[in-house]
C-alpha cells in the first residue's frame, strides 16, 4: 500500500509497494538535514558541496546504524539530481527516486564482504574508464569496506588514487583499523558517533507520532539504551515492539520481549544486596527470573545499577546520563554515599567477571546467584592509597560492616576455643624482629644470612635484584665473599662484576660489617641446589621484615611474615639514589 508522506521531518521512501517497508528504511535520512547525531559530517559535506570542493573518494566509519551508508545515498543524490550538484536533492527526479531505493544504474552499491575478490575489484577498475549513462556521476558505494582482500585493496590503489573525474568513491566500515593506511591515505575520512539516548528519543517519538501510536513514559527510554547508539537498532526494536504490543506501547510489553526485568524489580534487588541481605537478595533474584527476566539481560541491569552508583559517588547527583528512571536517583544517591568508591568498583568488576564467565557455561544461574551472594557478603573496602596512609600514621580506621540482626543460624556469642583476641592480647605479642639491627655484624658462617639480607637493604633496587639471582655465597678466606650465579644468569652476574656496582657492594659491607670485604664472583655448576634457595627465602623474608608498611601491618595484625615471595618489592623506589640503572 502506498505510504503517504508525513508533514514531520521524517521523509518516507517514494517506493510503490503493496509488501509493508520495515520502519528503519521507511524513515531513512533523505536529506543531510534529517542526519541526527551528525551535524558535522553533514555539515562538512554540504560546505563541500557549495564550493565545488568534493573530493574523489571519502571514507565513513562509525558503529553500525549511525547513518554511513544513509550518508553515502544521500551525497550521491546531492551530485546527481538534476538539480544538482545541490546539498538540497529534490527527491522527486528519476535519478533521486532511483537512488532512494539503491536502484540507480549509475550509483553501484557494493557489499564488501561478498565482492571481496582481486577478480572482482580488477573488473570495478575496468569498468570506471566508462561514463556514466545517463547521470553526472558513476558513484561507487562500497560497503564494509574492511571486508576487502590485501590483494583487491592493492588492485584498488591507483584508480583510488588518480580516477576519471567522472567518478566518485564513498567507502564505508566499522572496523577502520582494517584498513591499509594506503587507502585511508587516499581518502577524506568522516567519524561517525554513536548518537545519543536523547536524540534516539526524540526521533522515535516522531515516528511514533507518524505511525498513529504512543508509548508509556520510560518505554523509548529502554529502547534507546538497548539500541546503543544505533538508530537502526531502535528503529527495528520499535518496529519490533509495535507488532507485538499494537498502537498502544507499555513497560510490560517492552519487558516481556526483550526478557528484561521491571525496574522496580532491580531496585529492590540492589538495595537488598547493599543491605547486606544474602537471603532477601536470592528470593529477589529467584522471583525476577520466574517472571521472564532472561540471565544475561538481569545481569546487564545489575551492571548499569552499580555504573549509577559509580557516577553518583563520584560526581555527586548533578551527574546526567544515568541509566535508571529519576524518581530512583535520590534514593541511589544515598546508597552510594554509605559506601566507598573502590567498594562500589569492586562490585561492579564481580559483575563483569560474572558477564565475561555466563557466555561459556550451562550453569547461568548458579553464576548469577554466586554473584549475588558475593555482593551482599561485600563489606565496605579502603584502597590500598588510604591504607598505606593509615598504616604509616599508626592508625588504622576500623571498616563501616553492616548491621545485621541476629538469627537462629547465627549465634551471638563464640566458644571460649574460637574466641577472637582482644586488642589488649594482640598488643601483647610482638611480632618476630619488627627492627633490624643496627650495629656492625661480623661476617660469619653463622650469620652469612643476616649480613646479606642488611647489605641488600642498602642498595638500589636493580642491584638488588641481580644480586638476588645468586644461587650460593660462601666465604673464602678472610674478608672475602664469593657469589656463586647460575649458568643461566650470566647476564645478571656480568652486571654486578661492574667496577661501579661492584664498589657500591663492597661499600654496604663495609657499613654492615665494620669490616672491608673483598666480592668475588663465580658460576655454579649444575644449576641451582636446595640449601641455596632455602637460604635465599630466609633472605627474602628478613629482608621483607624490615619494610616500613610490612611492620606496621604486623603490629596491627599481630601477625608474623612467614615467607616473601620471589621478586618481592619490585615495585618500590630505589633506596639509593647514587646507584644507576642498567644500560
Amino acid at each position: 500500500m502506498a505510504k503517504k508522506k508525513p508533514a514531520a521531518e521524517f521523509p518516507l521512501p517514494m517506493t510503490e509497494t503493496t509488501d509493508y517497508t520495515v520502519l528503519a528504511r521507511r524513515y531513512r535520512p533523505q536529506q543531510f538535514g534529517d542526519l541526527v547525531g551528525q551535524e558535522p559530517v553533514a555539515q562538512a559535506l554540504v560546505n563541500a558541496l557549495k564550493s565545488n570542493r568534493v573530493a574523489h573518494a571519502y571514507l565513513f566509519t562509525g558503529a553500525r546504524g549511525v547513518g554511513k551508508t544513509s550518508t553515502a545515498r544521500i551525497l550521491a543524490k546531492a551530485l546527481n539530481c538534476s538539480n544538482g550538484p545541490t546539498t538540497t536533492p529534490c527527491d522527486q527526479c528519476e535519478s533521486c527516486r532511483a537512488i532512494a531505493v539503491g536502484e540507480d544504474m549509475d550509483v553501484l552499491e557494493i557489499d564488501g564482504a561478498s565482492n571481496n575478490k582481486v577478480e572482482e575489484v580488477r573488473e570495478l577498475r575496468q569498468n570506471v574508464q566508462y561514463k556514466p549513462n545517463r547521470s553526472r556521476f558513476k558513484i561507487y558505494i562500497i560497503d564494509e569496506v574492511h571486508m576487502l582482500s590485501t590483494s583487491a585493496f592493492n588492485a584498488l590503489l591507483k584508480t583510488l588514487e588518480e580516477p576519471p573525474p567522472h567518478v566518485k568513491f564513498i567507502f564505508a566500515t566499522t572496523e577502520v583499523q582494517k584498513i591499509p593506511v594506503t587507502i585511508l591515505s587516499r581518502c577524506q575520512r568522516f567519524d561517525f558517533v554513536s548518537i545519543s539516548g536523547r536524540r534516539i528519543q526524540e526521533r522515535l517519538q516522531g515516528i511514533l507520532e507518524a505511525e498513529k501510536a504512543a508509548a508509556e513514559p520510560g518505554v523509548l527510554d529502554v529502547i534507546a539504551r538497548r539500541a546503543g547508539g544505533s538508530m537502526r537498532d531502535a528503529q527495528s526494536l520499535l518496529d519490533q515492539l509495535v507488532a507485538f504490543g499494537g498502537d498502544q506501547l507499555t513497560l510490560q510489553t517492552v519487558n516481556q520481549l526483550l526478557g528484561i526485568a521491571d525496574e522496580e524489580q532491580v531496585v529492590a534487588l540492589a538495595t537488598a544486596i547493599l543491605q547486606h541481605d544474602p537471603a532477601k537478595s536470592l528470593e529477589l533474584l529467584g522471583a525476577a527470573l520466574d517472571a521472564g527476566a532472561q540471565l544475561g539481560e538481569l545481569l546487564d541491569q545489575l551492571v548499569d545499577y552499580w555504573r549509577d552508583l559509580m557516577l553518583l559517588c563520584s560526581a555527586g547527583p548533578s551527574m546526567e546520563g544515568l541509566t535508571f528512571s529519576a524518581r530512583h536517583h535520590e534514593t541511589m544517591h544515598e546508597q552510594a554515599r554509605s559506601m566507598s568508591l573502590d567498594t562500589i568498583l569492586a562490585g561492579l568488576d564481580m559483575l563483569a567477571a560474572t558477564k565475561a564467565r555466563l557466555r561459556g557455561t550451562s550453569h547461568g544461574r548458579v553464576l548469577l546467584e554466586m554473584a549475588v551472594v558475593r555482593l551482599a557478603r561485600l563489606e565496605d573496602l579502603l584502597s590500598l592509597s588510604e591504607l598505606a596512609r593509615q598504616l604509616a600514621n599508626g592508625v588504622v580506621s576500623a571498616r563501616p560492616a553492616a548491621v545485621r540482626a541476629p538469627s537462629a543460624a547465627t549465634p551471638t556469642t563464640e566458644p571460649a576455643s574460637v574466641k577472637k583476641k582482644s586488642s589488649a592480647d594482640r598488643q601483647a605479642v610482638p611480632p618476630e624482629s619488627p627492627q633490624a639491627p643496627t650495629g656492625p655484624l661480623a661476617l660469619t658462617v653463622a650469620s652469612l644470612a643476616e649480613v646479606w639480607a642488611r647489605v641488600l637493604g642498602k642498595l638500589g633496587h636493580m642491584h638488588r635484584l641481580d644480586l638476588e639471582k645468586a644461587g650460593l655465597l660462601a666465604i673464602s678466606g678472610p674478608n672475602c665473599l664469593v657469589l656463586h650465579f647460575p649458568a643461566n644468569y650470566n647476564s645478571e652476574r656480568e652486571h654486578c662484576e661492574d667496577s661501579g656496582r661492584n664498589v657500591l657492594l663492597e661499600k654496604a659491607l663495609a657499613e654492615v660489617t665494620g669490616q672491608t670485604i673483598v666480592v668475588r664472583y663465580g658460576a655454579q655448576a649444575g644449576g641451582e641446589v636446595a640449601a641455596p634457595k632455602v637460604a635465599r627465602n630466609e633472605q627474602l623474608r628478613r629482608s621483607a621484615i624490615q619494610e616500613p608498611l610490612v611492620q606496621a601491618v604486623m603490629n596491627h595484625l599481630a601477625g608474623n611474615l612467614v615467607k616473601a615471595d620471589d621478586g618481592f618489592g619490585a615495585g618500590t623506589a630505589p633506596q639509593n639514589t647514587d646507584t644507576e640503572e642498567r644500560d
